[in-house]
């Protein structure tokens, strides 16, 4: 018998309750949740907890604050939640005390809400009639559950190395939603090992349908597209290459920027955009405070990285396409895949081709490299205008699609990723901030390659809460 529609309300009220407190008091770990709490049982409860956009669809933002896609002018980072302006500065202690920081907790919530579902999953039997939906929801929950985890891990824990790996601490992995179990960091090995698990389960389990009307739900190029992204963030080039080509080879649409209106706020919109995958966004650090935020939609005073911007041909489309230009290098970002105002964090098959392209030339492989950046560039630049690339070495190939990927995925949050990665095979890329309103007296700040600043401190209240050990900076 089905539940009336005021018990998937009443449903999700009750889990973001367990998860506020899961996050925010001390010794609910010990406690069982309210036995007033309803308890999801169907496909259609299950469905909604995925379907819901409280929860569902963020991802974390203060990597890409710490990042170099932007810079503040004058003293307008003294207008920026304390947060976003100690990330922007690479302080030694970005949270200065403040707990409830929602990079931590929301991911934590959306793996919790994976993990209801497959709990709750594993109660119903498999029979012919369900096999295909109990697949279905199977296999969304496990790549909510790796996306949350992948999240997690490109701030809160170490660059992966294979050889210090299972020693280095990872993220706190959850895998059932028993609120009780102890709080324990696994390493960074194990923490790859589960989202990789989970990734390739979701992967034989969803549809190659790209679900057009509701992006926020996994399809498999989705599923495979994060398997692409979390093999290059490890730097395993050749199973990233080999899952972007799986997913390219279910779809690969790309979208013509000819036919987009330079002028347009919002260039790509949602409903229009047959590249998108699977729609995610920024979560907004400084939203809850009232304070601006470089992360929270489009910013005026946000400065692209000069240098970046300069690095477009006249021709490229994506200039305009992605920026607001303006004189004395005032250019700001607007080019979001989310087709709003709020920066894109989902997944799209432009990434994809660059994927590819980067372990093509990694595999030496340069003509095969170039042949996917020359397919997403003629979609880019004025019609007739595109020369194709001629590169005469792999190692050519290859910085040639590091520069298109920087200019390509600007504001993605994948910049933070890549300097992590890019560092640890020698790239030497350094990081500068200015906060001085005297150009004669400047005040840096530097962030250095292979920094230990660029694992993020965990937050006070959940080391407190947990007991778990706290990222070492510098």
């Amino acid at each position: 018998m089905n539940k009336p529609m005021g018990f998937r309300s009443r449903l999700i009220l009750g889990l973001l309750i367990v998860c506020g407190l899961f996050s925010c008091h001390k010794g609910f770990l010990d406690a069982k949740p309210d036995s007033t709490i309803l308890e999801p049982t169907t496909f259609s409860d299950f469905q909604a907890l995925l379907d819901n956009t409280l929860v569902i669809g963020f991802v974390p933002t203060l990597g890409e604050a710490s990042a170099d896609d932007y810079y503040f002018p004058g003293s307008y980072w003294n207008l920026l939640d304390k947060r976003e302006y100690n990330a922007y500065i690479w302080a030694y202690d970005i949270f200065d005390g403040q707990g409830e920081q929602q990079d931590w907790n929301l991911p934590y919530a959306q793996a919790y809400y994976a993990n209801v579902v497959l709990d709750g999953l594993a109660k119903i039997a498999v029979t012919a009639d369900n096999a295909a939906q109990w697949n279905a929801m199977n296999g969304a929950a496990l790549f909510t559950r790796a996306f949350a985890f992948y999240n997690l891990a490109q701030i809160f824990a170490p660059i992966y190395d294979s050889g210090t790996a299972a020693a280095d601490m990872g993220i706190p992995i959850r895998l059932h939603s028993d609120i009780s179990t102890p709080t324990v960091r696994a390493s960074v090995q194990t923490s790859y090992d589960q989202i990789f698990s989970d990734l390739k389960t979701a992967a034989a389990s969803l549809s190659n349908i790209i679900p057009t009307a509701n992006l926020n739900r996994p399809c498999r190029p989705t599923a495979l597209a994060l398997l692409a992204r979390a093999y290059l963030s490890v730097r395993n080039y050749r199973m990233a290459g080999l899952y972007a080509d799986s997913a390219l080879q279910i779809y690969h649409a790309l979208n013509n920027y000819n036919k987009l209106d330079t002028n347009a706020l919002v260039p790509n919109k949602k409903l229009n955009n047959p590249e998108v995958l699977y729609q995610a966004s920024f979560i907004s650090p400084g939203a809850s405070s009232g304070y601006p935020s470089v992360l929270n939609g489009v910013n005026i005073n946000t400065r692209v990285d000069t240098t970046l911007l300069a690095s477009y041909n006249p021709n490229d489309l994506r200039k305009k396409i992605f920026y607001v230009l303006k004189p004395n290098d005032s250019s700001y970002f607007k080019g979001s895949y989310s087709g709003s105002i709020y920066p894109f964090g989902g997944f799209a098959t432009d990434e994809l081709f660059l994927i590819r392209a980067e372990c093509f030339a990694r595999a030496g492989q340069a003509t095969a490299a170039m042949n996917d950046v020359d397919t997403l560039l003629s979609y880019r630049y004025r019609t007739g205008t595109f020369v194709p690339y001629t590169v005469a070495s792999p190692k050519e190939a290859l910085d040639s699609v590091l520069a298109e990927r920087r200019r390509e995925l600007v504001f993605r949050g994948l910049r933070w990723t890549d300097l992590r990665r890019l560092n640890k095979e020698g790239s030497n890329i350094t990081l500068t901030r200015n906060v001085s309103t005297i150009p004669s007296d400047p005040m840096l700040y530097t962030l250095t390659p292979n920094s230990p600043n660029y694992v993020l401190p965990i937050p006070p209240d959940v080391l407190k809460l947990t007991g778990i050990t706290n990222n070492q900076r510098q």
